[in-house]
């Protein structure tokens, strides 16, 4: 039961989601949305959805993880505010995004010391992920967005746009939602690491769901540092090291020094930046390929 372990269908309750799913139902003061009002992609109908490929939406789909973040948030942080992102996104751009539901779960084991903790090995993930991304361009979408919200699982989720390039006729891409809000938070934060369980994934709770947030449990920890090497991979050299042999918090980085203002800036800015690719996306051409070879290749060899 793959399907049941990796992927859940799930709403988001933080503060400002419920104002958004109570304003932005199914049923909105007894009238049903059309499909170029709704962008949650399960909302819709198999019928509606042949409208929504016609409408070419471009679809998106959160990754995160269910894994430890100090002692002060939630296992699932990642997941939560990419999706919560993500959501904001298909709620300002509804006619041109559908919202998948989230990836919950991803590449864990350096955490797996911390109870709770949920790891997927890299090549399942892949797989799953490259089963919906294929799905989802077997019915006709053309633009499909990788939104990821865990670090370790980027490198999972550039695979996964590329073989989904290399195996159908969509264009798939990927990105951390976080990307676009470094040159906000730099401007406002206060502590200099940005890692994990920190500053600014804080403040991000705080301003989505305050009430989850224990800030009294709230300390600041780093990593082992040499010159070139870091233990959580915060420098060019690649490497991570299981948690449990540097921390006894899961924290890298302060967290004290969070709030939520700062959490609704940064906030604001992811939403803004990927809503600026949406429509980067929405414009790039699907141009057809032009063999170059003059002379016969093999074309019966496959990947």
């Amino acid at each position: 039961m793959i399907c049941n372990a990796i992927c859940y269908d799930r709403q988001v309750w933080g503060v400002d989601q419920r104002l958004i799913f109570l304003k932005y139902s199914r049923r909105e003061k007894g009238a049903i949305m059309g499909v170029r009002e709704e962008y949650r992609y399960n909302r819709l109908t198999w019928a509606e959805m042949n409208e929504a490929i016609s409408m070419q939406k471009v679809v998106i789909l959160p990754t995160g993880s269910t894994e430890q973040h100090g002692k002060h948030l939630p296992l699932d942080t990642d997941v939560f505010l990419a999706e919560s992102v993500c959501l904001e996104v298909g709620r300002r751009a509804a006619d041109r995004v559908l919202v998948l539901p989230p990836i919950a779960y991803g590449l864990n084991m350096h955490h797996i010391d911390f109870p709770g903790t949920i790891h997927i090995e890299p090549e399942v993930f892949i797989a799953f992920c490259l089963n919906i991304t294929k799905s989802v361009a077997y019915h006709g979408f053309k633009k499909i967005l990788l939104v990821n919200g865990h670090g370790s699982n980027y490198p999972l989720v550039d695979l996964i746009a590329r073989k989904t390039v290399l195996a159908t006729e969509s264009l798939c891409f990927a990105s951390n939602y976080f990307t676009f809000l470094m040159d906000a938070f730099n401007e406002i934060k206060e502590s200099e690491v940005i890692a994990h369980a920190d500053e600014f994934e804080t403040s991000l709770y705080l301003h989505l769901a305050a009430d989850r947030v224990k800030m009294e449990e709230a300390a600041p920890d780093n990593d082992r540092i040499s010159r070139h090497v870091t233990s959580d991979s915060t420098t060019s050299v690649r490497f991570n090291d299981y948690w449990g042999r540097w921390t006894q918090l899961g924290v890298h980085g302060d967290p004290t020094s969070a709030t939520a203002e700062k959490g609704e800036i940064i906030f604001n800015a992811a939403v803004e930046g990927l809503l600026e690719l949406v429509d980067d996306i929405k414009a790039w051409p699907v141009e057809k390929r032009v063999d170059q070879h003059t002379n016969p290749v093999q074309s019966q060899i496959r990947w």
